[in-house]
């Protein structure tokens, strides 16, 4: 199970770390993926960082602000949003993807295996 924590609401130009655990198990080999869901829109892709954490991508709208990173030892994923944006407000998902799921894009929702419950982040303007 992925837990994901962190969100809270936060002013426009400010910064929150969110994280996301597994529990009763390792993610150490799976890819792992934020995404998000703002009210009225579809869940939508924000980051993705493989096993190793070598290998990061990136949404175009939160690129040079968002950092994914993950702690194998922890199994534990984190999204450092910073210089956040009233249209950064939405629910925030992790989700990770077994190397079953290698062949599917990484930008789309089934793309992965398991999700978290999501953490809620409002930015303020």
């Amino acid at each position: 199970q992925l837990q994901a924590s962190g969100g809270g609401l936060v002013q426009a130009g400010g910064s929150l770390r969110l994280s996301c655990t597994a529990s009763g198990g390792t993610t150490s080999t799976y890819v792992m993926g934020w995404f998000r869901q703002a009210p009225g829109k579809e869940r939508e892709f924000v980051a993705h960082i493989n096993w190793s954490g070598g290998s990061t991508h990136y949404a175009d709208s939160v690129k040079g602000r968002f950092i994914i990173s993950r702690d194998n030892a922890k199994n534990t994923v984190y999204l450092q949003m910073n210089s956040l944006k009233p249209e950064d407000t939405a629910v925030y998902y992790c989700a990770g993807r077994p190397p079953a799921y290698y062949g599917r894009s990484f930008r789309n929702t089934g793309g992965y295996e398991s999700w978290g419950q999501g953490t809620l982040v409002t930015v303020s303007s």
